[in-house]
């Protein structure tokens, strides 16, 4: 779980970079401008809860998987 929690990490960190320049100094300005920074902001969120989603399904599938099997359950 320590590797998907690694690349889930990246995940949601990937368009930071891109939101920190629209986030911090003009780059660029207008209309257009806003509509591309809100809209990525927006798929910031997206990217985020998705990931977030990603890894909660996993670990709760997980939890329902017994930690070890018996023997005569294993051979079927």
């Amino acid at each position: 779980m320590a590797e998907v929690r690694a690349r889930i990490a990246i995940l949601e960190a990937a368009l930071d970079p891109a939101h920190g320049q629209f986030a911090g100094q003009p780059v660029w300005t207008g209309p257009k401008a806003r509509a591309f920074a809100e809209d990525l902001s927006a798929r910031r969120v997206r990217l985020r809860q998705a990931a977030r989603t990603l890894l909660d399904t996993l670990e709760d599938e997980l939890h329902t998987v017994p930690a070890t099997v018996s023997l005569s359950a294993a051979q079927h």
